[in-house]
C-alpha cells in the first residue's frame, strides 16, 4: 500500500528532478534552441533515484540519439520525394533497432531502442521540410545533451544515492538466502525420518525466487561502472559473485533431491549424518567462514564417497553424486563469502582484483519474440503512415512517430497492450492540465522565473509519484504528456486547433500500436512458459550434438536465468494449473544441460574405455528433438529407450572404474549420469547394476 504522505527521500528526488529540468530549460532557452521543452522532458526521462543509473542512462541515451539522428540525416533527404519508400525505410530502421535491443537484456539495450525511435521522432516531422532535417537533428542532439547533462549534474552532486549500497544490500540478502537454503537442504532429512523431509523445507517457488534475484542483480550491476560509490571499482568481483550464486542454485536443488532419494531408500548412515551436521555448523559460522575449514570439509566428502565398482548399487552411486555436489556447493559458498569480503576490502581502500566472470551475453535470448516485436512496430508505423499520406493530415506525422515509441517502450512485456492503454489513459488525464497551461497560464507568463513558479506545483507532485516504483510509469507518462504539449510554445502554436490536432495524432498512434500489438505480438504467461521450455529443449539438442564441450559455467548461468524468467510467468498462470504444474516439473529438464556439459568434457577419457557416451548423447538429442520432448515421464517408448540407455551407460562407467587408479573421471561421470536420471525420470524404478529389462519398464 502506498504511503499517504510523501516521504523525505521522495521529496528529495522530486526536487532534484524539477531542478534538473528547469536547469535544462533555462540553458536551452538561453542558447536559443528551437525546442527547449525537449531538454526539460529528457531530464525527467533519464531521472532515477540512483545516481549511477542516471549516469549510465545518460551515456546510453546520448549514444542512441547520435545513432538515430545520423540515420535520419541519411534517410530523409535521399527519400523525401518518395514518401512511401521513406516510411518503409524509417519503419525498418525502428524495427531493426528494436530487434537488436531485445536481444541485449541489459540497460545497454536502451542505446539501440533509442536509436530506433529517435529516427522516427526527427524523421517524420521533417518530411514536410527535408532540407531542414540536419538542423533538426543537430538541435535534437543538443537539447537532449543539455537535458542529460543537467540531470547528471544534479543527481550526481546533490545528495547522490549510489547504486553500490542498494546492490550490496541485495547481494547480502541473496547470499543469506542461499546459505539458509543450504542449511535447510542439509537438514531436510532428519535421522530416522524414513524419507520424510523436515519442517524446514520451503515451497519451490520461494526457493527458485533466488534465481530471479540473481538475474536482476546481474542486470542491475550494468550501472556499476557509472556509480558514485567506491563499489564501481569492484565490477569484476560483483559479476564473479553473481556467477558463484548462479552455480549454487542447481547445486542446492541437486543436494536436496539426492538427500530425499537416499532417505527414501533407507535411513541415513551415521557417517553421512555427522558430515551433514558439520556442514550445517560451518554454514552457521557467519560470513567470515574459515577457508581451511571449507577445504577440510571437501576433503572429508571426497573420502566419504564410496568407491565405484562394477556391481555398484544405486545407493552407492547416489552417495558418490551427493559427495560431489555437496563438495561443489561448499566450494561455491566459500568462494562467494571470500568475494564478498574482498568487495568490502576494496571499499576500505585495498586494490581491486579482477577474477574471471561471465558476461550477460550468455543469458537467454528469444530471437522469435524479438522478431515479432519488431514486426509489430514496423506494421503499426506503416499503417499510421498510410493513413497520414492518404488523408494529407497536417498533424499526422505524430501518429507514426508515437506508434513507434509505444511499440518500443513496452516490447519486453508478454502482453504490452495493457501498458499501452495505460499510456493512453494517463495521456488523456494529462489533457486538462495541459490545456490549462497552454491556453490559460503560458500566455500570461513573461519571464523564466514566472514559468518556473507556474510549473512547480504540478511537476513537484508528479516527481513524488515517480519516486515510487508502483506509480513511476504512470507519473512519467503524465509528465511526458504535459511536457510534449508545452512544446507547442516552442513553435508558437498556442491555438486550440494545433492542440487538438496534436492530441488526436498522439492518440491515433497509441491506438494503432495497441491494435497491431494485440494482433501480432500479445502472448499470455502460460504460452510464454511453454515457449521458453521448448527453447530450452532445443538448446539441449544443440548441446548434445555439439562437437565440443560447452562451458559449464555458461550453461549454469543460462539455466538459472531461464528459471528466473519462468517463475513470474508461472505465478501468473493460476488460471491454468495444469500448465503451471507441468512447467514446474519440467524445470528439472533445464538442469540436464549441466550434466551434458560435464559428460562432453569427460568423453575423451571415458570413450576409449568402452563407455558409450556418444550413443547416450545421440539418444538425448533425439529425445528432446522428438515428440516426447513435451513430457519427461517414463510413460512413452522413447522415454523407456532413453532410460535404458542411461542405465547401460552408467553400468559401463562403473565397469570402467575397476583397476583405473582413483577413478576420478568415472566418479564424475557416474554422478552426472545419476543426476540426469533423477532429473529426467524421478519416479522411475531404481537403477540395477545388472541389465534386467523388467526393471526399466516398470
Amino acid at each position: 500500500m502506498l504511503p499517504a504522505y510523501p516521504q523525505p527521500r521522495e521529496l528529495l528526488f522530486s526536487a532534484k528532478c524539477f531542478a534538473a529540468s528547469m536547469l535544462a530549460l533555462y540553458v536551452s532557452m538561453a542558447a536559443g534552441l528551437p525546442r527547449p521543452f525537449w531538454a526539460m522532458m529528457t531530464a525527467y526521462i533519464v531521472a532515477s533515484p540512483l545516481a549511477g543509473a542516471v549516469r549510465s542512462k545518460a551515456i546510453f541515451r546520448v549514444c542512441g540519439t547520435l545513432a538515430g539522428s545520423a540515420a535520419t540525416v541519411a534517410l530523409v533527404p535521399n527519400l523525401a520525394n518518395a514518401p512511401e519508400l521513406l516510411s518503409l525505410a524509417l519503419a525498418c530502421w525502428v524495427a531493426a533497432c528494436l530487434y537488436v535491443s531485445l536481444l541485449d537484456r541489459t540497460p545497454r539495450s536502451y542505446i539501440f531502442m533509442l536509436a530506433g525511435y529517435t529516427a522516427g521522432l526527427i524523421g517524420f516531422p521533417a518530411v514536410a521540410d527535408p532540407a531542414s532535417v540536419f538542423d533538426t537533428a543537430i538541435a535534437r542532439v543538443e537539447e537532449i545533451g543539455i537535458g542529460i547533462l543537467s540531470a547528471t549534474l544534479v543527481h550526481s552532486l546533490v545528495f547522490p544515492q549510489g547504486v553500490g549500497p542498494a546492490l550490496l544490500g541485495r547481494l547480502d540478502r541473496a547470499i543469506g538466502d542461499a546459505r539458509r537454503w543450504m542449511l535447510e537442504a542439509v537438514h531436510s532429512v532428519q535421522p530416522g525420518a524414513g524419507g520424510q523431509h523436515g519442517p524446514a523445507t520451503r515451497d519451490t517457488h520461494v526457493r527458485l525466487a533466488l534465481a530471479a534475484e540473481i538475474s536482476d542483480m546481474r542486470i542491475m550491476s550494468t550501472h556499476l561502472p557509472f556509480d558514485t560509490s567506491h563499489l564501481r571499482w569492484t565490477g569484476a568481483m560483483v559479476h564473479a559473485l553473481h556467477d558463484r550464486l548462479a552455480v549454487m542454485v542447481p547445486l542446492l536443488l541437486a543436494v536436496e533431491d539426492r538427500l530425499q532419494a537416499l532417505a527414501e531408500d533407507g535411513p541415513v548412515e551415521p557417517a553421512w549424518q555427522a558430515m551433514l551436521d558439520d556442514v550445517a555448523q560451518w554454514i552457521g559460522e557467519g560470513r567470515a567462514a574459515d577457508p581451511a575449514r571449507a577445504a577440510a570439509l571437501r576433503a572429508r566428502l571426497d573420502a566419504l564417497a564410496p568407491p565405484l565398482a562394477p556391481d555398484a548399487a544405486w545407493r552407492t552411486i547416489l552417495q558418490v553424486n551427493l559427495a560431489q555436489r555437496l563438495a561443489a556447493l561448499v566450494r561455491a559458498c566459500q568462494e562467494s563469502l571470500e568475494l564478498r569480503d574482498s568487495i568490502d576490502a576494496v571499499m576500505h581502500g585495498e586494490p581491486p582484483s579482477a577474477p574471471p566472470h561471465l558476461t550477460p551475453s550468455v543469458l537467454h535470448r528469444d530471437h522469435g519474440m524479438a522478431l515479432r516485436s519488431a514486426l509489430a512496430a514496423a506494421i503499426a508505423i506503416l499503417a499510421c503512415c498510410a493513413f497520414w499520406i492518404l488523408t494529407g493530415w497536417p498533424a499526422g506525422a505524430a501518429a507514426p512517430m508515437l506508434a513507434g515509441v509505444a511499440c518500443c517502450f513496452f516490447a519486453t512485456m508478454d502482453d504490452p497492450v495493457p501498458a499501452i492503454t495505460g499510456f493512453v489513459k494517463y495521456t488523456l488525464w494529462s489533457v486538462p492540465v495541459s490545456a490549462f497551461y497552454i491556453l490559460v497560464v503560458l500566455p500570461a507568463v513573461h519571464s523564466y522565473e514566472m514559468l518556473v513558479l507556474t510549473l512547480a506545483p504540478v511537476f513537484l507532485l508528479l516527481g513524488v509519484y515517480m519516486a515510487r516504483p508502483a506509480t513511476y510509469g504512470n507519473a512519467l507518462t503524465f509528465v511526458i504528456g504535459i511536457a510534449s504539449t508545452l512544446a507547442l510554445q516552442d513553435t508558437n502554436q498556442l491555438d486550440m486547433a494545433s492542440f487538438a490536432n496534436g492530441l488526436l495524432a498522439q492518440l491515433a498512434g497509441y491506438i494503432a500500436a495497441a491494435l497491431v500489438t494485440r494482433t501480432i505480438r500479445t502472448v499470455d504467461a502460460p504460452w510464454m512458459a511453454r515457449r521458453m521450455l521448448k527453447r530450452a529443449r532445443a538448446e539441449l539438442v544443440q548441446l548434445a550434438r555439439a562437437p565440443r564441450a560447452p562451458a559449464l559455467l555458461e550453461v549454469s548461468a543460462r539455466v538459472v536465468d531461464r528459471v528466473a524468467l519462468l517463475m513470474p510467468r508461472l505465478a501468473l498462470a493460476k488460471a491454468a494449473p495444469e500448465v503451471r504444474a507441468a512447467a514446474l516439473e519440467n524445470i528439472r529438464e533445464l538442469r540436464v544441460g549441466l550434466h551434458i556439459a560435464q559428460l562432453r568434457g569427460l568423453a575423451p577419457q571415458l570413450e576409449p574405455r568402452g563407455v558409450p557416451l556418444a550413443a547416450l548423447l545421440q539418444q538425448l538429442a533425439a529425445h528432446f528433438a522428438g515428440a516426447s520432448a513435451a513430457r519427461t515421464g517414463s510413460g512413452s517408448s522413447a522415454a523407456h529407450g532413453l532410460l535404458a540407455q542411461l542405465d547401460a551407460t552408467l553400468r559401463a562407467v562403473c565397469r570402467s572404474a575397476g583397476g583405473q587408479g582413483d577413478g576420478k573421471e568415472q566418479a564424475t561421470a557416474a554422478a552426472a549420469l545419476a543426476s540426469m536420471r533423477r532429473d529426467l525420470f524421478p519416479h522411475a524404478a531404481s537403477y540395477q547394476p545388472f541389465s534386467d529389462p523388467s526393471t526399466t519398464s516398470r
